[in-house]
């Protein structure tokens, strides 16, 4: 091991953080951002040189629109703007030794584009302050927790479920979301509704899908304790409604708590008819304490209950009781041929001819 001079050893220990800054301008993300911004420059600095002095047809100066994408992908602002100062001096130097001719005004326009998009990239990235394309692998993981924590789990062979999540424009993310556990024989289900649509909606989904998910199953009033978490969020916008269901798979006795949501309803067995469940109760977060009125029944052989968002029976210019009379005699029709195969149907059917995040759940007894 080589000897540190006496003076160089005293100024380190009077500056202990020098050698772990050192390491790291070495070996982390300000090395590699400044090397790949270095090896980009050369590229495209040969790559002019090359246009200009061999062959303007073999190394095009569109060859450098690539690597400005790979800046705006790769690299931080300041450096992406070293690069680009790098390529104008090359497209001069190719403008002024072959003639202007070569890059010609679409291949400028193409250029200036391409720089303002990658500018654009380079700048979102560095507000959430990640490399690359993990933005968006980000993006990708949070869909897919929020789709599994969306199933219900599995439950015994005597009971059937089915789940419909459709998100406004064919988006990924909305605000309409599942919650759901099981303990023995208890199974809870919340289905929630974010205020908004599509990716607006998602982002509060994602928040609050964790924060409820982690409350259903280990508060006995999931409603109200719901409630004042987010009356305690006074920053946030919007509005969040919710429907809850404790279901004992053993008896099938089930109590039904609602929070500014559209009604459950139960689909009887004697009569053949859909009823709607009374339970009602405010818009979750508006007043401190939540007041519910439950509704309790026993789900026989052959019943159903039936959950759903608002973007199936609301539509601009018609009233919402229509729009649930509506949902009604859609289920009437679709559904006789089999719950779960009709389930999909009834979402196509109810959400044709408006764009709006739905939702719809169906449990029973076969």
């Amino acid at each position: 091991m080589p000897l540190i001079p006496p003076g160089l050893r005293a100024f380190l220990v009077r500056v202990p953080f020098l050698v772990p800054t050192v390491r790291f301008l070495r070996r982390g993300p300000l090395a590699r951002d400044r090397n790949l911004m270095i090896t980009l420059i050369v590229l495209s600095l040969a790559l002019g040189g090359l246009a200009a002095r061999v062959s303007a047809e073999w190394f095009s100066p569109a060859l450098m629109i690539p690597i400005i994408l790979v800046g705006g992908l790769q690299l931080r602002l300041r450096s992406l703007a070293t690069l680009l100062s790098a390529i104008a001096v090359a497209l001069v130097y190719v403008g002024v030794t072959g003639g202007f001719g070569r890059i010609g005004p679409g291949l400028l326009a193409a250029f200036g584009f391409t720089s303002v998009l990658a500018g654009v990239m380079a700048r979102t990235r560095g507000k959430l302050g990640v490399q690359g394309l993990r933005g968006d692998v980000m993006l990708l993981e949070l869909r897919e927790r929020l789709k599994k924590q969306s199933e219900l789990p599995q439950l015994p062979k005597d009971w059937g479920t089915k789940v419909v999540l459709k998100q406004a424009g064919g988006s990924s993310f909305g605000g309409d979301f599942l919650v759901s556990s099981r303990e023995g024989d208890t199974v809870e289900l919340a289905l929630v509704d974010v205020s908004g649509k599509g990716v607006d909606a998602g982002t509060r989904a994602l928040m609050l899908s964790g924060a409820f998910g982690g409350l259903l199953g280990s508060v006995s009033d999931f409603l109200p304790v719901c409630n004042a978490y987010l009356h305690r969020q006074r920053e946030a916008e919007g509005f969040v409604t919710a429907v809850h269901v404790r279901l004992n798979l053993a008896t099938g006795e089930y109590v039904i708590t609602s929070a500014g949501h559209p009604p459950v309803v139960k689909f009887e067995a004697g009569t053949g008819t859909w009823r709607v469940s009374p339970a009602k109760g405010v818009v979750l977060g508006v007043v401190p304490d939540l007041h519910c009125e439950p509704d309790q029944g026993v789900l026989r052989k052959g019943e159903a209950l039936m959950l759903y968002t608002d973007g199936l029976i609301e539509q601009p210019g018609r009233d919402i009781d229509a729009g649930l009379d509506r949902l009604l005699g859609e289920a009437e029709r679709l559904l006789p041929s089999g719950f779960s195969a009709g389930a999909r149907n009834l979402v196509n059917s109810m959400s044709a001819g408006h764009n709006d995040d739905c939702a719809l759940i169906l449990i029973w007894r076969p």
